[in-house]
């Protein structure tokens, strides 16, 4: 009876190992910045909060560098369950899901508030939820400030970009934008940028000013000039497969963790953009200027109306968030 009372509790124990075992998951996450980048720390703060909250029982194993594919390879695999979640942006995501060409309208916040209002509420929930039906869903929006133009010139007035080869994202918005300005659009990998900036193939590009410094683009491009055309967040993704593998408890944790690592962020981007501009100016020789935003304003305006035209779901998003300005 002892030996079988022992066998019991140590077929028991077993069970409840293998239980546990069972329930622990480790989701990859891959992205194309560096160790350093703001928003590699603030996702390695989920990651953290995350394990925390569930006891060790969900974890995230953050690969930077792009070490497991380009950001659109990644979203492809995370679409078919080859990878659990991924750093994309708005721009990029457009491409899978209409509702996110909303948040990539020029000039459509009025402020750093009005942008973190939207995508820290129920407009911005929405938005992470709506691509469902395309094998993934938004986790975390994380800012990365207002994009400006820089490159070889200064860049004062939308006719100054008349005839510039400007390198944009593979995105219909960012390409519609620059023709509305006047300029020729280029996509281009942001990884082959450097050197298309160094050797002329493009004339300048579109970016925040840490992309004078992480990506070293203020050593080929020497003017930044501070349009501010777009706030466009980097969108955290998980794909359909991961996300139903999770309890309840373990869908609700990650949110929290998402949710408190997106507050922090916004603290450090501030931080480390000011930063990037300090460095760019002292160190890089790179010349920032500001500019009269309104002719940008203007000659852009037309693609309000061009995107809510193109389904009564985008016309209703589009409006929400002008409303949430108010």
């Amino acid at each position: 009876m002892m030996k079988l009372s022992r066998l019991g509790a140590l077929a028991a124990t077993a069970f409840l190992t293998a239980t546990v075992s069972a329930q622990a998951v480790t989701l990859k996450l891959n992205h194309n910045n560096p160790p350093d980048h703001p928003v590699h720390i603030a996702m390695q703060m989920m990651a953290d909060r995350l394990a925390e909250l569930t006891n060790g029982e969900v974890k995230i194993r953050i690969y930077p560098n792009g070490q497991l594919g380009t950001q659109r390879e990644s979203m492809e695999l995370v679409q078919n369950c080859s990878l659990e979640m991924a750093r994309s942006n708005a721009s990029e995501l457009e491409a899978f899901e209409e509702s996110y060409s909303a948040l990539n309208l020029p000039y459509i916040f009025q402020s750093e508030e009005h942008f973190n209002k939207v995508v820290s509420g129920p407009i911005g929930e929405e938005i992470l939820n709506s691509s469902v039906a395309q094998g993934f869903r938004g986790v975390a929006f994380y800012t990365e400030g207002a994009r400006s133009f820089y490159g070889s010139k200064a860049i004062n007035s939308p006719a100054d970009l008349k005839g510039m080869k400007i390198r944009v994202q593979p995105s219909p918005s960012a390409i519609r934008m620059v023709e509305l300005l006047g300029g020729n659009p280029t996509p281009i990998a942001w990884g082959e940028l450097y050197s298309a900036l160094q050797q002329g193939v493009v004339d300048g590009a579109e970016n925040n000013p840490t992309a004078l410094t992480t990506a070293r683009h203020g050593e080929v491009a020497k003017h930044f000039s501070l349009d501010e055309h777009t706030m466009i967040p980097s969108v955290v993704v998980i794909s359909n497969c991961a996300y139903d593998g999770l309890s309840d408890d373990q869908k609700k944790a990650l949110r929290q963790a998402a949710l408190e690592s997106m507050e922090a962020q916004r603290v450090a981007w501030n931080e480390a953009s000011d930063a990037a501009i300090a460095t760019a100016k002292s160190e890089m020789g790179v010349e920032v200027n500001t500019v009269d935003k309104a002719p940008f304003v203007e000659a852009v305006m037309p693609m309000h109306a061009e995107v809510a035209a193109k389904s009564e779901k985008l016309g209703k998003l589009i409006a929400e968030i002008k409303a949430a300005a108010n």
